[in-house]
């Protein structure tokens, strides 16, 4: 029966090869890998020659072609052989080769080394070439029951040296480097490729893809094995992994890219690649000048770049703090032999990080420098990112040219509409065009959220529509203080008040907000961090309720304001020290009154003691009249309401 199972004339030996392959007890897979000598005595020592076929009576691998012929019984169970002559099925290992799944040059480096000696080392790239078949084929499953069914079987033992050491997870492994090491090789060369040579390479490309994924699929099982645990092969599984998925990533987008012939059909709206970077450098130094001034930087620890960034340089500069997180193991350096594109815009990357080498000096390089750095989990922001470009390089340009790209590319990476949009208006707010700001207006009822960047509601602050940006806060259900933020997002939120008016719900909102954070501070009231910081976020707030006051004449409203003790504190520093950098202005005065409404004398009165000097100070260095006189009559009624209510 079973010489007859391997003979069956419908059916192709590749095929047969494959369904063996398929069904074979994982277990299995170390014997069949194994180099197994002949065990016949021929002239009074062992004939020894390599054996390709099993016995059907015993399934013992034991025997050569040609002692199989003349020996009556098994060598190792001792079982009787049968006459007749029919032809003994061929092991796995060798029935692949004879079906072409398995190169016969292959086989024959092995022989060599087997005549040195080295059979472990052959036994080990045999089991190697079988899950090679099994990749090629989709029979990832097989190493997958290989390493869940035998490595990590504590029952699975054996005396035999030689499995026992096939049957360790290291040797799956080694395999999976040595699979990513020989992809990686071919990578390169395709890639070297021109674009009309790649596209005859598109179903090789595929196919790799396909290979990454299993290559991946067998580390995710491996790394389960050690879950939990610290061990270098656990960490050593991470960055063999990460090398892999990134390449992965790279390549899926590559083949995009060379089904659309990297863009070359598709006409950009900039002339040049320097027409680009001056049109970014005029949206960088627009954002410089509308930046907000900043009142407390020394306490939220901003610089200009940051206040003054656009989404891009936010987005890329996430990237270079993901990739300072990531180990720089040898996947990490191998991967980076595909860099080809864009040396000027790496060198960039290089030298001033992700931030500075946009715009990318051509679609293959916005490739390399997006999937071949920073970290694999964070694909989708690589993603968001490319679409920015796309955006970037066409808008302006008639629909009917580019849009369909956009769509193609968010049909194939599965990006939602919402995501494409949200990319898309990134893109419109950083464009310092009122073209592209009414663009983006029209855009943010569609996507404004609570996954919405929350500097999105700041941008339109800078741009002069704090009603948007109010509308955008409550879309996203910051408008409320329901949740805990960031202090730069708290900071925004009060500004987009004022600037529209609401000056007692910014008051509100600053109450409510440092009340939250102190609650969280008191769940550990030994903390002195959080004490700090509570205290940090009132103080921030406040100083900046006030300044905006200031600046908009609004002081006199706000003095009116319930403020309790502890942001009193930051409202008479900020009234005074303002009032003693302009004595000339009346925001000393109002504070004198904020005191008088609260009938607390004492401080009305040596507010305005104080004031007095500066008043008097400042006039005698000031030659002008008017100022002066309208110094003077403000002193004196403000004298005139402190000494009556004393």
């Amino acid at each position: 029966m079973v010489g007859q199972k391997f003979n069956e004339p419908n059916v192709s030996s590749r095929t047969q090869a494959l369904v063996r392959l398929a069904s074979i007890d994982p277990i299995e897979l170390c014997n069949e890998a194994k180099v197994e000598r002949c065990r016949a005595t021929r002239d009074l020592r062992s004939c020894g020659r390599n054996v390709r076929r099993v016995l059907i009576s015993c399934g013992h691998a034991a025997l050569c072609d040609e002692c199989s012929q003349r020996c009556d019984v098994c060598p190792i169970c001792r079982i009787q052989l049968p006459k007749g002559g029919n032809e003994l099925p061929l092991r796995l290992y060798c029935e692949c080769i004879e079906a072409g799944l398995i190169s016969k040059k292959c086989d024959d480096r092995f022989q060599d080394r087997e005549d040195c000696e080295n059979q472990l080392l052959a036994d080990v790239q045999r089991l190697y070439s079988l899950f090679d078949v099994a990749l090629e084929n989709n029979l990832v499953s097989l190493i997958f029951h290989y390493v869940t069914d035998v490595c990590m079987d504590e029952s699975a033992v054996s005396s035999d040296p030689v499995i026992a050491f096939l049957l360790d997870e290291k040797v799956v492994k080694d395999w999976c480097r040595q699979t990513f090491k020989n992809i990686l090789t071919e990578l390169q060369a395709l890639y070297n490729l021109t674009v009309l040579e790649l596209n005859g390479k598109l179903s090789s490309l595929l196919k790799i893809s396909s290979k990454l994924a299993g290559v991946s699929n067998v580390l995710e099982v491996l790394e389960s094995s050690f879950k939990g645990s610290t061990s270098a092969m656990l960490q050593d599984l991470n960055h063999l992994q990460e090398s892999i998925l990134k390449t992965k990533q790279h390549l899926d987008i590559m083949v995009w890219c060379i089904r659309h012939q990297f863009l070359e059909n598709v006409k950009s709206r900039y002339s040049d690649f320097a027409s680009w970077s001056s049109s970014v450098r005029e949206r960088k130094s627009a954002a410089i000048k509308r930046a907000w001034p900043d009142p407390v930087n020394h306490k939220l620890d901003y610089d200009e770049q940051s206040i003054s960034s656009l989404f891009i340089e936010d987005a890329l500069s996430n990237l270079d703090t993901e990739q300072e997180h990531a180990a720089e193991d040898e996947g990490e350096l191998a991967i980076s032999s595909l860099l080809t594109g864009g040396g000027n815009s790496l060198f960039r990357s290089k030298l001033h990080g992700m931030a500075g080498c946009y715009p990318f000096e051509n679609l293959r390089a916005a490739v390399d420098l997006l999937f071949l750095q920073g970290n694999s989990d964070v694909v989708v922001a690589k993603q968001a990112i490319f679409l920015y470009f796309l955006f970037d390089r066409h808008w302006t340009m008639p629909d009917k040219d580019w849009r369909y790209i956009v769509d193609d590319f968010a049909v194939t990476f599965s990006i939602t509409r919402h995501s494409l949009l949200e990319s898309f208006a990134f893109y419109l707010l950083d464009d310092h065009s009122d073209e592209a700001l009414k663009e983006a207006s029209r855009l943010l009822p569609e996507i404004a959220g609570p996954t919405l960047h929350p500097k999105v509601a700041q941008a339109l602050l800078e741009r002069q529509n704090p009603d948007a940006a109010l509308m955008v806060l409550r879309w996203s259900g910051r408008d409320g203080g329901a949740t805990l933020i960031s202090l730069r997002e708290a900071v925004t939120a009060v500004r987009v008040r004022v600037e529209c008016g609401l000056l007692t719900e910014a008051f509100m909102y600053q109450r409510t907000t440092c009340s939250k954070v102190k609650d969280k501070k008191l769940m550990d009231a030994y903390d002195e961090i959080k004490e700090r910081n509570w205290l940090l976020w009132l103080e921030v707030l406040v100083t900046e309720i006030c300044c905006l006051c200031i600046r908009r004449n609004l002081v006199d409203r706000m003095i009116e304001l319930p403020w309790n003790s502890d942001e009193e504190k930051h409202l008479h520093k900020c009234l005074f020290d303002f009032a003693t950098d302009d004595p000339s202005s009346t925001i000393g005065s109002l504070l004198v009154v904020f005191y008088l409404q609260r009938y607390r004398y004492t401080e009305a009165y040596q507010v305005d003691c104080k004031l007095q000097t500066l008043e008097d100070d400042f006039i005698s260095k000031n030659g002008n009249d008017e100022i002066s006189y309208k110094m003077r009559s403000t002193s004196h009624w403000r004298r005139e309401l402190v000494v009556e209510e004393l």
